[in-house]
């Protein structure tokens, strides 16, 4: 089933959060980025190209105790889900940045055309960044829109940052998408100068979203792009009334998943409270704020298997996570739609349907004034 794609909307359009049980992600490209220190250590770790076409690793971490620069999918704070690179189609990161390839295509195209028209675009951009890429799915979408560009996928997950290389070579782009794993912002810089850098539900997972944006914009040559797709509208796959339990079950699981964040949030290190006007945000890091547009995804009913599987894993993880922010009926009802031999669990149902929102902002790093 091939899912459509609208557009529309201006800054602050977007509302709700698709945060939340450890299933966001790239989408967004994403995810993203959790909390808590990797092992001890301060340098970066590379995956460079071997001699025999495969990827030589140096195992590094970031000190302990600092945000981590996450894996799409990984919940805002919490140790995620178990990920097995021979089982790497069940991991909700995967999942979600399959279905939202769609989108990440169509978002790189509008990047594109923001360096203005198509040989101008081509001769600027040199260098791009992919911070929180988890399997790769948004490097690939700008590396096929940037045909002249490197794409360096960023990501604490060695795990995903393999099914990136993985992904890249599969598409023939194994020479242009290479990886690094990083843990904390002021890693980004170090990667600089770039020409643009694609973030996809990163700042939201970091105590400091300012300090995050400046780490960001300190990496961009003059006359870069930093695109931020954070928040939108938060997944919708449920009708009001689902024949079981109470209706209204996807409202007051949203609003679960909303207390879980706000909880979280206020136990990240270095937490900061911020008004998250992304473009004043971006204003703020010192840039120059370039346009913002809402992308829509949509898988309508009766949904093709990939996507049940994808909600079902979702629903999973949100039972999981907020399950204990839920009265007794919802969560007996949640049970129920995960049981997989029955009509009423999500993987069956006919009424199931998939339906998000994505927005991204971007900002631009000014030249400087040349004097006369």
């Amino acid at each position: 089933m091939t899912p459509t794609h609208g557009t529309g909307g201006l800054a602050g359009d977007a509302l709700g959060s698709a945060d939340g049980a450890g299933l966001e992600g790239e989408h967004e490209g994403g995810p993203t980025v959790g909390h808590g220190g990797g092992p001890a250590g301060g340098h970066e770790s590379r995956h460079e190209r071997g001699p025999a076409g495969g990827h030589r690793r140096e195992r590094a971490g970031g000190a302990a105790g600092g945000p981590a620069v996450g894996t799409a999918g990984d919940p805002a704070g919490g140790p995620g889900l178990a990920y097995d690179a021979e089982e790497h189609a069940g991991h909700p990161a995967e999942q979600e940045a399959e279905l939202h390839a769609g989108f990440l295509a169509e978002a790189a195209r509008w990047l594109h055309g923001l360096f203005g028209p198509a040989d101008r675009a081509t001769a600027a951009v040199r260098r791009i960044l992919d911070v929180g890429s988890g399997p790769g799915v948004a490097s690939r979408a700008l590396a096929d829109a940037f045909p002249e560009a490197h794409v360096l996928a960023v990501d604490r997950s060695a795990a995903l940052l393999d099914r990136a290389e993985a992904r890249a070579a599969e598409h023939g782009l194994a020479d242009r998408i290479t990886t690094q794993r990083a843990e904390r912002p002021e890693e980004f810089a170090r990667s600089g100068p770039v020409d643009l850098i694609w973030t996809g539900n990163v700042c939201r997972h970091l105590g400091d979203q300012q300090a995050a944006l400046r780490s960001l914009a300190s990496a961009l040559r003059p006359g870069g792009l930093l695109a931020v797709a954070e928040r939108g509208l938060p997944p919708r796959f449920l009708p009001r009334d689902i024949g079981i339990g109470r209706p209204g079950l996807q409202a007051r699981l949203d609003a679960a998943v909303e207390e879980q964040v706000t909880a979280r949030r206020s136990r990240l290190p270095g937490a900061t409270s911020v008004v998250e006007d992304w473009p004043c945000l971006l204003a703020s890091a010192g840039l120059v704020p370039a346009g913002t547009r809402t992308f829509l995804i949509e898988f309508p009913a009766p949904l093709d298997v990939p996507v049940r599987r994808h909600l079902h894993t979702r629903l999973h993880g949100l039972l999981s996570d907020v399950g204990e922010r839920l009265d007794l009926v919802d969560r007996l009802t949640v049970e129920q739609l995960l049981d997989g031999d029955a009509c009423t669990g999500v993987l069956w149902r006919p009424d199931a349907f998939y339906l998000t929102a994505v927005t991204v902002h971007t900002a631009r790093l000014c030249s400087p004034l040349v004097s006369a």
